[in-house]
């Protein structure tokens, strides 16, 4: 492929220095190019004219058929590329992250980019990126994933507080303290049930509840349940700020429990510079970096 390359250019240009320099090559490197065809073929395909080449016959023969098969590649590329941006993006997270935070933004991201397609895809259970059915991930990973394997993007970390209706908030007095929570219903997630204790220890308080768990699924039941002063909810990540700011959730104690890991974006590393995965990355992270600011 390479030399016919050599020999496409050659030929149009009627000149191995110019194809040379389209090419980006040294004159030798063309001039072997071209060679190998000959050898190849036994023919001659230029002739010396004074300081010039001309093609020969053979040459100006097999031209027509090398700058066609050119032509069929690049159309057959382009096809496979207007394929490819037809097909949605497929963006895995999990259902809280979807609902409370990557599900509001996606109505701008496709305003600012109408050429790219999404498509979420939630799990519930399912921590881990699969890269079989999805093109790029929102996710928690405990630890920086393998960067042979994948390209990671950190956005936000891993910290759980607790949050509450203002109405369950009154019922804690001016300054409640981590031990006062514990005489509240504490909402679980069954998956990570663990994660009271360890707000709990972090705050340096034992962990001795005296009102049983309120178990759910998902930290999205969790939080509609805090929403309307059914207990109080333990948050693991960037999804009550509005809620926070519009007062229909407040954080009870100041405590945060910063965890292993983080927040972030993942893909597969020989993945990242594909066109719709890189822009959809980007602008997330630049509307992330827009919301600290």
């Amino acid at each position: 492929m390479k030399a016919l390359k050599g020999f496409e250019a050659a030929t149009r240009h009627q000149s191995i220095r110019d194809a040379a320099d389209e090419l980006c090559l040294t004159h030798p490197a063309v001039s072997h190019q071209v060679q190998l065809i000959e050898d190849a073929l036994g023919v001659s395909l230029f002739a010396q004219e004074g300081r010039h080449i001309v093609s020969t016959e053979e040459g100006r023969v097999l031209y027509p058929y090398v700058r066609a098969a050119f032509e069929s590649l690049l159309e057959g590329v382009e096809e496979v590329h207007r394929n490819a941006l037809g097909k949605p993006l497929r963006v895995q997270t999990y259902v809280t992250a979807s609902i409370r935070w990557l599900a509001k933004r996606v109505p701008q991201f496709l305003a600012d980019h109408p050429e790219i397609k999404l498509t979420l895809n939630t799990c519930a259970v399912e921590w881990e990126f699969d890269d079989v059915h999805a093109d790029v991930g929102l996710v928690y990973c405990a630890s920086e994933p393998d960067s042979a394997k994948y390209h990671w993007v950190p956005l936000y970390e891993y910290a759980l507080f607790p949050v509450c209706s203002p109405t369950v908030a009154a019922t804690l007095g001016v300054h409640p303290t981590a031990h006062d929570l514990m005489t509240k219903p504490l909402v679980a997630i069954y998956t990570e049930v663990q994660n009271w204790e360890t707000w709990f220890v972090s705050a340096g308080v034992n962990f001795e509840p005296s009102v049983p768990y309120l178990m759910v699924d998902t930290l999205a039941v969790a939080l509609e349940m805090a929403l309307n002063g059914e207990g109080i909810a333990l948050v693991n990540g960037p999804f009550v700020e509005q809620d926070i700011v519009a007062g229909r959730l407040v954080q009870p104690v100041s405590h945060k429990a910063v965890c292993p890991g983080a927040w972030g974006l993942i893909c597969r590393a020989d993945m990242k510079e594909n066109l719709r995965i890189r822009t959809f990355m980007d602008w997330v992270t630049k509307n992330v970096e827009e919301g600290r600011s």
